[in-house]
Protein backbone atom coordinates (compact mmCIF):
# COMPACT_ATOMS: atom_id res chain seq x y z
CA UNK A 1 0.00 0.00 0.00
CA UNK A 2 1.25 3.51 -0.89
CA UNK A 3 0.12 6.95 0.21
CA UNK A 4 0.32 10.21 -1.76
CA UNK A 5 0.12 13.55 -0.05
CA UNK A 6 -1.63 16.35 -2.06
CA UNK A 7 -1.48 20.06 -1.38
CA UNK A 8 -4.76 21.24 0.28
CA UNK A 9 -5.48 23.78 -2.49
CA UNK A 10 -4.63 21.45 -5.35
CA UNK A 11 -8.22 20.24 -5.76
CA UNK A 12 -9.23 23.81 -6.80
CA UNK A 13 -6.77 23.87 -9.70
CA UNK A 14 -7.71 23.11 -13.26
CA UNK A 15 -6.59 19.77 -14.66
CA UNK A 16 -3.97 21.43 -16.82
CA UNK A 17 -2.66 23.44 -13.87
CA UNK A 18 -2.69 20.34 -11.74
CA UNK A 19 -0.59 18.49 -14.26
CA UNK A 20 1.83 21.42 -14.44
CA UNK A 21 2.13 21.52 -10.66
CA UNK A 22 2.71 17.79 -10.50
CA UNK A 23 5.42 17.96 -13.10
CA UNK A 24 7.08 20.86 -11.29
CA UNK A 25 7.00 18.99 -7.95
CA UNK A 26 8.43 15.87 -9.55
CA UNK A 27 11.22 17.89 -11.10
CA UNK A 28 12.01 19.51 -7.76
CA UNK A 29 12.01 16.10 -6.07
CA UNK A 30 14.44 14.74 -8.64
CA UNK A 31 16.64 17.79 -8.21
CA UNK A 32 16.74 17.30 -4.42
CA UNK A 33 17.52 13.62 -4.87
CA UNK A 34 20.39 14.44 -7.21
CA UNK A 35 21.80 16.94 -4.73
CA UNK A 36 21.36 14.48 -1.86
CA UNK A 37 23.14 11.60 -3.60
CA UNK A 38 26.73 12.85 -3.12
CA UNK A 39 26.10 13.44 0.57
CA UNK A 40 24.71 9.95 1.06
CA UNK A 41 27.61 8.48 -0.86
CA UNK A 42 30.06 10.38 1.32
CA UNK A 43 28.33 9.23 4.47
CA UNK A 44 28.35 5.61 3.30
CA UNK A 45 32.04 5.91 2.49
CA UNK A 46 32.77 7.29 5.95
CA UNK A 47 30.82 4.46 7.59
CA UNK A 48 32.56 1.82 5.46
CA UNK A 49 35.96 3.26 6.32
CA UNK A 50 35.03 3.29 10.00
CA UNK A 51 34.11 -0.39 9.88
CA UNK A 52 37.40 -1.26 8.21
CA UNK A 53 39.45 0.74 10.67
CA UNK A 54 37.58 -0.82 13.60
CA UNK A 55 39.86 -3.83 13.25
CA UNK A 56 42.95 -1.74 14.04
CA UNK A 57 44.35 -1.56 17.57
CA UNK A 58 47.28 0.58 18.60
CA UNK A 59 49.57 -0.46 21.42
CA UNK A 60 51.73 -3.51 22.18
CA UNK A 61 50.43 -7.04 21.74
CA UNK A 62 50.49 -9.10 24.92
CA UNK A 63 52.93 -11.93 25.48
CA UNK A 64 52.99 -13.94 28.68
CA UNK A 65 55.93 -12.75 30.80
CA UNK A 66 58.85 -15.11 31.13
CA UNK A 67 59.59 -16.51 34.58
CA UNK A 68 62.41 -18.60 36.00
CA UNK A 69 61.23 -22.22 36.26
CA UNK A 70 63.50 -24.91 37.75
CA UNK A 71 63.80 -28.31 36.11
CA UNK A 72 62.95 -30.19 39.31
CA UNK A 73 62.29 -29.76 43.02
CA UNK A 74 65.43 -30.17 45.09
CA UNK A 75 63.54 -31.00 48.31
CA UNK A 76 61.55 -33.88 46.84
CA UNK A 77 62.60 -37.07 48.65
CA UNK A 78 63.94 -40.04 46.74
CA UNK A 79 61.13 -42.17 45.35
CA UNK A 80 58.58 -39.37 45.60
CA UNK A 81 55.81 -39.96 43.09
CA UNK A 82 55.38 -37.59 40.16
CA UNK A 83 51.82 -36.98 39.01
CA UNK A 84 51.04 -38.39 35.58
CA UNK A 85 49.19 -35.93 33.30
CA UNK A 86 47.55 -38.70 31.33
CA UNK A 87 45.31 -39.75 34.22
CA UNK A 88 42.41 -37.28 34.36
CA UNK A 89 39.89 -39.28 36.40
CA UNK A 90 38.15 -36.91 38.78
CA UNK A 91 38.14 -38.17 42.37
CA UNK A 92 36.31 -35.25 43.92
CA UNK A 93 37.47 -32.56 46.37
CA UNK A 94 41.07 -32.79 47.50
CA UNK A 95 40.33 -33.15 51.21
CA UNK A 96 38.71 -36.55 50.63
CA UNK A 97 42.21 -38.06 50.58
CA UNK A 98 42.26 -37.66 54.38
CA UNK A 99 39.19 -39.89 54.76
CA UNK A 100 37.77 -37.87 57.68
CA UNK A 101 33.99 -37.51 57.82
CA UNK A 102 34.17 -34.65 60.32
CA UNK A 103 36.53 -32.73 58.04
CA UNK A 104 34.29 -33.37 55.04
CA UNK A 105 31.30 -31.93 56.87
CA UNK A 106 33.22 -28.81 57.89
CA UNK A 107 34.35 -28.30 54.29
CA UNK A 108 30.74 -28.45 53.10
CA UNK A 109 29.83 -25.73 55.59
CA UNK A 110 32.80 -23.61 54.53
CA UNK A 111 31.92 -23.84 50.85
CA UNK A 112 28.39 -22.69 51.61
CA UNK A 113 28.92 -20.08 54.32
CA UNK A 114 32.47 -18.69 54.36
CA UNK A 115 32.20 -14.91 54.13
CA UNK A 116 35.69 -14.32 52.76
CA UNK A 117 34.85 -16.55 49.80
CA UNK A 118 31.54 -14.71 49.46
CA UNK A 119 33.45 -11.42 49.14
CA UNK A 120 35.53 -12.77 46.27
CA UNK A 121 32.43 -14.26 44.64
CA UNK A 122 30.84 -10.81 44.64
CA UNK A 123 34.05 -9.32 43.21
CA UNK A 124 33.90 -11.90 40.43
CA UNK A 125 30.32 -10.96 39.58
CA UNK A 126 31.37 -7.32 39.50
CA UNK A 127 34.24 -8.12 37.12
CA UNK A 128 31.86 -10.03 34.86
CA UNK A 129 29.49 -7.06 34.77
CA UNK A 130 32.37 -4.76 33.83
CA UNK A 131 33.03 -6.92 30.77
CA UNK A 132 29.45 -6.35 29.63
CA UNK A 133 29.84 -2.65 30.29
CA UNK A 134 32.98 -2.49 28.14
CA UNK A 135 31.41 -4.48 25.28
CA UNK A 136 28.49 -2.05 25.14
CA UNK A 137 30.87 0.53 23.64
CA UNK A 138 30.97 -1.50 20.42
CA UNK A 139 27.40 -0.49 19.63
CA UNK A 140 25.61 2.80 19.00
CA UNK A 141 23.62 4.54 21.69
CA UNK A 142 20.02 5.19 20.69
CA UNK A 143 17.70 7.38 22.73
CA UNK A 144 14.09 8.41 22.23
CA UNK A 145 12.38 11.58 23.36
CA UNK A 146 8.92 13.05 23.40
CA UNK A 147 8.20 16.61 24.45
CA UNK A 148 5.42 19.15 24.23
CA UNK A 149 5.13 22.82 25.08
CA UNK A 150 2.61 25.64 24.93
CA UNK A 151 3.80 29.26 25.00
CA UNK A 152 2.34 32.73 24.80
CA UNK A 153 4.25 35.61 23.17
CA UNK A 154 3.29 39.22 22.39
CA UNK A 155 2.52 39.85 18.74
CA UNK A 156 3.50 43.55 18.83
CA UNK A 157 5.61 45.55 21.28
CA UNK A 158 5.47 49.36 21.60
CA UNK A 159 8.54 51.48 22.23
CA UNK A 160 6.57 53.94 24.35
CA UNK A 161 6.39 53.91 28.10
CA UNK A 162 2.83 52.63 27.91
CA UNK A 163 4.18 49.06 27.65
CA UNK A 164 2.64 46.37 25.47
CA UNK A 165 0.09 47.23 22.83
CA UNK A 166 -1.82 44.99 20.54
CA UNK A 167 -2.62 41.33 21.04
CA UNK A 168 -0.57 38.21 21.75
CA UNK A 169 -0.21 34.80 20.14
CA UNK A 170 -0.27 31.33 21.62
CA UNK A 171 1.79 28.58 20.01
CA UNK A 172 2.10 24.86 20.58
CA UNK A 173 5.02 22.56 19.85
CA UNK A 174 5.11 18.77 19.96
CA UNK A 175 8.30 16.80 19.27
CA UNK A 176 8.87 13.05 18.88
CA UNK A 177 12.38 11.99 17.96
CA UNK A 178 15.16 9.42 17.99
CA UNK A 179 18.85 10.21 18.47
CA UNK A 180 21.70 7.81 17.73
CA UNK A 181 25.44 8.23 18.21
CA UNK A 182 28.20 5.75 17.46
CA UNK A 183 31.91 6.03 17.97
CA UNK A 184 33.71 3.49 15.74
CA UNK A 185 36.60 1.74 17.42
CA UNK A 186 39.15 3.14 14.97
CA UNK A 187 42.25 2.72 17.10
CA UNK A 188 41.29 -0.22 19.29
CA UNK A 189 40.39 1.70 22.42
CA UNK A 190 37.19 -0.28 22.89
CA UNK A 191 38.70 -3.64 21.98
CA UNK A 192 41.64 -3.02 24.30
CA UNK A 193 39.28 -2.03 27.10
CA UNK A 194 37.18 -5.15 26.53
CA UNK A 195 40.29 -7.34 26.55
CA UNK A 196 41.46 -5.69 29.76
CA UNK A 197 38.10 -6.30 31.44
CA UNK A 198 38.01 -9.91 30.20
CA UNK A 199 41.47 -10.46 31.67
CA UNK A 200 40.22 -8.82 34.85
CA UNK A 201 37.27 -11.21 34.93
CA UNK A 202 39.58 -14.19 34.52
CA UNK A 203 41.81 -12.80 37.24
CA UNK A 204 38.78 -12.38 39.51
CA UNK A 205 37.85 -16.02 38.87
CA UNK A 206 41.39 -17.04 39.84
CA UNK A 207 41.23 -14.82 42.92
CA UNK A 208 37.99 -16.52 43.92
CA UNK A 209 39.55 -19.95 43.45
CA UNK A 210 42.60 -18.87 45.45
CA UNK A 211 40.46 -17.46 48.27
CA UNK A 212 38.45 -20.67 48.39
CA UNK A 213 41.55 -22.86 48.34
CA UNK A 214 43.20 -20.76 51.05
CA UNK A 215 40.12 -20.97 53.26
CA UNK A 216 39.85 -24.73 52.71
CA UNK A 217 43.54 -25.26 53.48
CA UNK A 218 43.33 -23.07 56.58
CA UNK A 219 40.33 -25.05 57.79
CA UNK A 220 42.08 -28.39 57.22
CA UNK A 221 45.26 -27.22 58.94
CA UNK A 222 43.32 -25.78 61.88
CA UNK A 223 41.29 -28.98 62.10
CA UNK A 224 44.38 -31.21 62.22
CA UNK A 225 46.02 -28.88 64.73
CA UNK A 226 42.93 -29.24 66.91
CA UNK A 227 43.07 -33.03 66.56
CA UNK A 228 46.75 -32.92 67.50
CA UNK A 229 45.80 -30.96 70.62
CA UNK A 230 43.19 -33.63 71.36
CA UNK A 231 45.93 -36.26 71.11
CA UNK A 232 48.12 -34.23 73.45
CA UNK A 233 45.18 -33.82 75.81
CA UNK A 234 44.76 -37.58 75.94
CA UNK A 235 48.48 -37.93 76.61
CA UNK A 236 48.27 -35.36 79.41
CA UNK A 237 45.24 -37.07 80.93
CA UNK A 238 47.01 -40.44 80.80
CA UNK A 239 50.11 -38.83 82.31
CA UNK A 240 48.06 -37.40 85.17
CA UNK A 241 46.71 -40.88 85.89
CA UNK A 242 50.22 -42.34 85.78
CA UNK A 243 51.57 -39.64 88.09
CA UNK A 244 48.72 -40.27 90.52
CA UNK A 245 49.76 -43.91 90.68
CA UNK A 246 53.36 -42.84 91.11
CA UNK A 247 52.35 -40.56 93.99
CA UNK A 248 50.45 -43.40 95.62
CA UNK A 249 53.50 -45.64 95.26
CA UNK A 250 55.72 -43.01 96.85
CA UNK A 251 53.31 -42.52 99.73
CA UNK A 252 53.29 -46.28 100.34
CA UNK A 253 57.07 -46.32 100.27
CA UNK A 254 57.15 -43.42 102.70
CA UNK A 255 54.70 -45.17 105.03
CA UNK A 256 56.98 -48.21 105.07
CA UNK A 257 59.98 -46.04 105.78
CA UNK A 258 61.64 -46.85 102.49
CA UNK A 259 61.24 -43.35 100.98
CA UNK A 260 61.67 -39.92 102.47
CA UNK A 261 59.21 -37.06 102.77
CA UNK A 262 60.98 -35.23 99.94
CA UNK A 263 60.07 -38.03 97.53
CA UNK A 264 56.37 -37.57 98.31
CA UNK A 265 56.56 -33.81 97.80
CA UNK A 266 58.38 -34.26 94.49
CA UNK A 267 55.72 -36.70 93.31
CA UNK A 268 53.00 -34.25 94.29
CA UNK A 269 54.75 -31.43 92.44
CA UNK A 270 55.09 -33.53 89.32
CA UNK A 271 51.41 -34.50 89.41
CA UNK A 272 50.25 -30.93 89.90
CA UNK A 273 52.43 -29.72 87.03
CA UNK A 274 50.89 -32.32 84.74
CA UNK A 275 47.40 -31.31 85.85
CA UNK A 276 48.18 -27.65 85.10
CA UNK A 277 49.52 -28.56 81.65
CA UNK A 278 46.34 -30.54 80.93
CA UNK A 279 44.24 -27.52 81.83
CA UNK A 280 46.43 -25.14 79.81
CA UNK A 281 46.07 -27.30 76.70
CA UNK A 282 42.40 -26.36 76.64
CA UNK A 283 43.23 -22.73 75.82
CA UNK A 284 44.80 -23.53 72.46
CA UNK A 285 42.05 -26.01 71.64
CA UNK A 286 39.32 -23.48 72.37
CA UNK A 287 41.00 -20.92 70.13
CA UNK A 288 41.30 -23.39 67.26
CA UNK A 289 37.66 -24.38 67.68
CA UNK A 290 36.64 -20.71 67.52
CA UNK A 291 38.75 -20.26 64.38
CA UNK A 292 36.93 -23.18 62.76
CA UNK A 293 33.61 -21.54 63.60
CA UNK A 294 34.59 -18.38 61.73
CA UNK A 295 35.79 -20.37 58.73
CA UNK A 296 32.49 -22.22 58.39
CA UNK A 297 30.49 -19.03 58.88
CA UNK A 298 29.05 -19.75 62.32
CA UNK A 299 29.19 -17.85 65.62
CA UNK A 300 31.87 -19.23 67.91
CA UNK A 301 29.35 -19.27 70.77
CA UNK A 302 27.18 -21.90 69.08
CA UNK A 303 29.88 -24.02 67.43
CA UNK A 304 31.74 -26.99 68.84
CA UNK A 305 33.81 -29.93 67.63
CA UNK A 306 33.77 -33.09 69.79
CA UNK A 307 37.25 -34.17 70.98
CA UNK A 308 38.88 -36.92 68.95
CA UNK A 309 42.63 -37.62 69.10
CA UNK A 310 44.55 -37.52 65.83
CA UNK A 311 45.21 -41.02 64.51
CA UNK A 312 45.55 -40.39 60.76
CA UNK A 313 48.82 -40.36 58.85
CA UNK A 314 49.45 -38.00 55.92
CA UNK A 315 48.63 -39.40 52.47
CA UNK A 316 51.14 -39.36 49.66
CA UNK A 317 50.67 -36.25 47.53
CA UNK A 318 52.08 -36.65 43.99
CA UNK A 319 54.05 -33.60 42.92
CA UNK A 320 53.69 -32.01 39.50
CA UNK A 321 56.65 -30.96 37.41
CA UNK A 322 57.77 -27.40 38.21
CA UNK A 323 56.75 -26.20 34.74
CA UNK A 324 53.18 -27.36 35.38
CA UNK A 325 52.93 -25.36 38.60
CA UNK A 326 52.37 -22.16 36.59
CA UNK A 327 49.11 -23.65 35.32
CA UNK A 328 48.04 -25.14 38.65
CA UNK A 329 48.12 -22.27 41.11
CA UNK A 330 45.28 -19.75 41.00
CA UNK A 331 47.41 -16.99 42.53
CA UNK A 332 49.88 -17.30 39.64
CA UNK A 333 47.04 -17.27 37.12
CA UNK A 334 45.58 -14.18 38.76
CA UNK A 335 48.90 -12.33 38.63
CA UNK A 336 49.37 -13.24 34.97
CA UNK A 337 45.87 -12.06 34.05
CA UNK A 338 46.47 -8.75 35.83
CA UNK A 339 49.62 -8.30 33.77
CA UNK A 340 47.58 -8.96 30.61
CA UNK A 341 45.00 -6.37 31.67
CA UNK A 342 47.74 -3.82 32.35
CA UNK A 343 49.18 -4.43 28.89
CA UNK A 344 45.81 -3.64 27.29
CA UNK A 345 45.64 -0.38 29.22
CA UNK A 346 48.79 0.76 27.41
CA UNK A 347 46.89 0.52 24.13
CA UNK A 348 43.98 2.43 25.64
CA UNK A 349 46.36 5.22 26.67
CA UNK A 350 48.03 5.35 23.23
CA UNK A 351 44.67 5.57 21.46
CA UNK A 352 44.16 8.99 23.06
CA UNK A 353 46.79 10.39 20.66
CA UNK A 354 44.49 9.76 17.69
CA UNK A 355 41.33 11.63 16.68
CA UNK A 356 37.88 10.35 17.56
CA UNK A 357 35.25 9.84 14.87
CA UNK A 358 31.63 10.11 15.94
CA UNK A 359 28.69 9.29 13.69
CA UNK A 360 25.44 10.84 14.84
CA UNK A 361 21.92 10.80 13.52
CA UNK A 362 18.63 12.19 14.72
CA UNK A 363 15.17 12.27 13.29
CA UNK A 364 11.52 12.34 14.13
CA UNK A 365 8.45 14.50 13.91
CA UNK A 366 7.77 18.04 15.10
CA UNK A 367 4.48 19.89 14.75
CA UNK A 368 2.39 22.60 16.33
CA UNK A 369 -0.67 20.37 16.12
CA UNK A 370 -0.66 17.01 17.88
CA UNK A 371 -2.98 15.42 15.32
CA UNK A 372 -0.53 16.26 12.54
CA UNK A 373 2.58 15.10 14.42
CA UNK A 374 3.03 11.88 12.46
CA UNK A 375 2.40 13.42 9.06
CA UNK A 376 5.14 13.56 6.45
CA UNK A 377 5.45 17.37 6.45
CA UNK A 378 6.28 17.19 10.18
CA UNK A 379 9.28 14.94 9.81
CA UNK A 380 12.88 16.05 10.30
CA UNK A 381 16.27 14.36 10.32
CA UNK A 382 19.94 15.16 10.80
CA UNK A 383 22.84 12.90 9.85
CA UNK A 384 26.57 13.47 9.82
CA UNK A 385 30.03 12.59 11.13
CA UNK A 386 32.36 14.56 13.36
CA UNK A 387 36.09 14.18 13.87
CA UNK A 388 37.73 15.57 17.00
CA UNK A 389 41.19 15.34 18.47
CA UNK A 390 43.26 16.93 21.20
CA UNK A 391 45.70 19.56 19.95
CA UNK A 392 47.39 20.51 23.24
CA UNK A 393 47.20 18.89 26.67
CA UNK A 394 50.53 19.89 28.25
CA UNK A 395 51.85 16.32 28.16
CA UNK A 396 48.80 14.72 29.77
CA UNK A 397 48.51 11.85 27.29
CA UNK A 398 52.24 11.15 27.38
CA UNK A 399 52.15 10.98 31.16
CA UNK A 400 49.14 8.67 31.07
CA UNK A 401 50.90 6.37 28.59
CA UNK A 402 54.04 6.28 30.71
CA UNK A 403 51.94 5.52 33.79
CA UNK A 404 50.27 2.64 31.93
CA UNK A 405 53.65 1.21 30.92
CA UNK A 406 54.90 1.49 34.50
CA UNK A 407 51.74 -0.23 35.77
CA UNK A 408 52.39 -3.08 33.34
CA UNK A 409 56.01 -3.42 34.49
CA UNK A 410 54.75 -3.49 38.07
CA UNK A 411 52.31 -6.31 37.33
CA UNK A 412 55.01 -8.28 35.52
CA UNK A 413 57.21 -7.98 38.61
CA UNK A 414 54.29 -9.08 40.79
CA UNK A 415 53.76 -12.09 38.51
CA UNK A 416 57.39 -13.15 38.65
CA UNK A 417 57.51 -12.66 42.42
CA UNK A 418 54.36 -14.77 42.76
CA UNK A 419 56.02 -17.53 40.73
CA UNK A 420 59.13 -17.43 42.91
CA UNK A 421 57.03 -17.51 46.08
CA UNK A 422 55.06 -20.46 44.70
CA UNK A 423 58.19 -22.53 44.13
CA UNK A 424 59.41 -21.59 47.60
CA UNK A 425 56.07 -22.71 49.01
CA UNK A 426 56.36 -26.11 47.33
CA UNK A 427 59.98 -26.56 48.37
CA UNK A 428 59.19 -25.57 51.98
CA UNK A 429 56.42 -28.12 52.28
CA UNK A 430 58.38 -30.84 50.48
CA UNK A 431 61.25 -30.28 52.88
CA UNK A 432 58.86 -30.32 55.81
CA UNK A 433 57.29 -33.59 54.67
CA UNK A 434 60.65 -35.22 54.08
CA UNK A 435 62.26 -34.07 57.34
CA UNK A 436 59.22 -34.76 59.52
CA UNK A 437 58.89 -38.25 58.02
CA UNK A 438 62.47 -38.96 59.08
CA UNK A 439 62.03 -37.29 62.44
CA UNK A 440 58.91 -39.20 63.45
CA UNK A 441 60.69 -42.53 62.92
CA UNK A 442 63.51 -41.52 65.24
CA UNK A 443 61.10 -39.96 67.72
CA UNK A 444 59.06 -43.15 67.87
CA UNK A 445 62.23 -45.02 68.75
CA UNK A 446 62.97 -42.42 71.42
CA UNK A 447 59.52 -42.94 72.94
CA UNK A 448 60.03 -46.69 73.06
CA UNK A 449 63.45 -46.30 74.68
CA UNK A 450 62.14 -43.81 77.25
CA UNK A 451 59.23 -46.06 78.19
CA UNK A 452 61.55 -49.03 78.54
CA UNK A 453 63.91 -47.02 80.76
CA UNK A 454 60.99 -45.83 82.89
CA UNK A 455 59.79 -49.37 83.40
CA UNK A 456 63.25 -50.47 84.57
CA UNK A 457 63.70 -47.53 86.94
CA UNK A 458 60.21 -47.97 88.40
CA UNK A 459 60.90 -51.64 89.18
CA UNK A 460 64.22 -50.71 90.77
CA UNK A 461 62.48 -48.07 92.91
CA UNK A 462 59.92 -50.61 94.07
CA UNK A 463 62.78 -52.92 94.98
CA UNK A 464 64.49 -50.12 96.86
CA UNK A 465 67.64 -50.20 94.74
CA UNK A 466 67.33 -46.63 93.39
CA UNK A 467 65.99 -43.31 94.62
CA UNK A 468 62.91 -41.46 93.45
CA UNK A 469 64.95 -38.81 91.64
CA UNK A 470 65.73 -41.35 88.92
CA UNK A 471 62.02 -42.17 88.62
CA UNK A 472 61.15 -38.49 88.22
CA UNK A 473 63.80 -38.05 85.56
CA UNK A 474 62.63 -41.09 83.61
CA UNK A 475 59.00 -40.05 83.83
CA UNK A 476 59.82 -36.55 82.56
CA UNK A 477 61.87 -37.97 79.69
CA UNK A 478 59.12 -40.40 78.67
CA UNK A 479 56.43 -37.72 78.81
CA UNK A 480 58.50 -35.24 76.80
CA UNK A 481 59.22 -37.87 74.14
CA UNK A 482 55.54 -38.79 73.83
CA UNK A 483 54.50 -35.15 73.68
CA UNK A 484 57.05 -34.48 70.94
CA UNK A 485 55.80 -37.49 69.00
CA UNK A 486 52.21 -36.21 69.11
CA UNK A 487 53.38 -32.77 68.00
CA UNK A 488 55.30 -34.17 65.02
CA UNK A 489 52.28 -36.20 63.94
CA UNK A 490 50.19 -33.04 63.90
CA UNK A 491 52.89 -31.11 62.04
CA UNK A 492 53.00 -33.78 59.35
CA UNK A 493 49.27 -33.46 58.72
CA UNK A 494 49.44 -29.67 58.63
CA UNK A 495 52.42 -29.82 56.27
CA UNK A 496 50.57 -32.30 54.05
CA UNK A 497 47.73 -29.83 53.64
CA UNK A 498 50.27 -27.10 52.96
CA UNK A 499 51.77 -29.16 50.14
CA UNK A 500 48.36 -29.76 48.57
CA UNK A 501 47.68 -26.03 48.72
CA UNK A 502 51.13 -25.18 47.34
CA UNK A 503 50.43 -27.43 44.35
CA UNK A 504 47.12 -25.70 43.67
CA UNK A 505 44.70 -28.17 45.23
CA UNK A 506 43.86 -29.72 41.86
CA UNK A 507 42.97 -26.37 40.25
CA UNK A 508 44.12 -25.47 36.72
CA UNK A 509 43.72 -22.57 34.31
CA UNK A 510 41.19 -24.50 32.24
CA UNK A 511 38.77 -24.19 35.15
CA UNK A 512 39.28 -20.42 35.10
CA UNK A 513 38.38 -20.34 31.41
CA UNK A 514 35.30 -22.48 31.98
CA UNK A 515 34.18 -20.34 34.91
CA UNK A 516 34.53 -17.06 33.03
CA UNK A 517 32.53 -18.50 30.17
CA UNK A 518 29.71 -19.63 32.44
CA UNK A 519 26.54 -17.68 33.10
CA UNK A 520 26.79 -17.83 36.87
CA UNK A 521 29.55 -17.53 39.38
CA UNK A 522 32.00 -20.42 39.72
CA UNK A 523 30.71 -23.38 41.67
CA UNK A 524 31.86 -23.48 45.30
CA UNK A 525 33.95 -26.64 44.96
CA UNK A 526 34.99 -26.29 41.33
CA UNK A 527 38.44 -24.98 42.15
CA UNK A 528 39.74 -28.01 43.99
CA UNK A 529 39.75 -31.62 42.96
CA UNK A 530 41.43 -34.96 43.58
CA UNK A 531 42.19 -36.98 40.50
CA UNK A 532 43.54 -40.31 39.49
CA UNK A 533 45.21 -43.31 41.06
CA UNK A 534 48.73 -43.02 42.37
CA UNK A 535 51.41 -45.70 42.63
CA UNK A 536 52.66 -46.22 46.17
CA UNK A 537 56.33 -45.97 47.06
CA UNK A 538 56.48 -49.77 46.96
CA UNK A 539 55.17 -49.94 43.39
CA UNK A 540 51.63 -51.09 44.14
CA UNK A 541 48.75 -49.01 42.75
CA UNK A 542 46.44 -47.56 45.38
CA UNK A 543 43.39 -45.37 45.10
CA UNK A 544 44.01 -41.63 45.30
CA UNK A 545 41.35 -41.29 47.98
CA UNK A 546 43.70 -43.12 50.32
CA UNK A 547 47.08 -42.28 48.85
CA UNK A 548 47.17 -38.86 47.24
CA UNK A 549 45.82 -36.24 44.92
CA UNK A 550 46.20 -35.91 41.18
CA UNK A 551 47.72 -32.49 40.81
CA UNK A 552 49.54 -32.85 37.50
Amino acid sequence: MSCRFVHPDRHLQTPSRLREGTLADDAAHVSRSVRRAPRLALLCAVAALAFQLSGCAVGPNYHKPAAAVPASYKEAPEGWKVAQPGDTTDRGPWWLIYDDAQLNGLMDQLNANNQTVAQYAAAYRQARALVGEARAAYFPVVSASFSGSRSRTPSRVSSSNSGFTGGSSISNNVNLGLDATWEPDLWGKVSRTVSAQEAGQQGAAADLANARLSAQATLAQTYFTLRSLDAQQKLLDDTVVAYQKSLQLTQNQYAQGVAGRADVIQAQTQLQSAQAAAIDNGVARAQDEHALAVLVGQPASTFSVPPSPLTATPPIVPVTMPSALLERRPDIASAERKAAAANEQIGVAISAFFPTLTLSASGGFESSVLSQLLSMPSRFWTLGPSLAGTVFDAGLRSAQTEAARAAYDQQVAVYRQTVLAAFQDVEDNLASQRILAQEIVVQQQAVESAQHALQIVTNEYKAGTTDYQNVLSSQTTAFTAQQKLASIAGQRMVSSVGLVKALGGGWDVAQMDRETGAVGAPAPVAASGVQGSVPSTHGATQDAAAQGTRLE
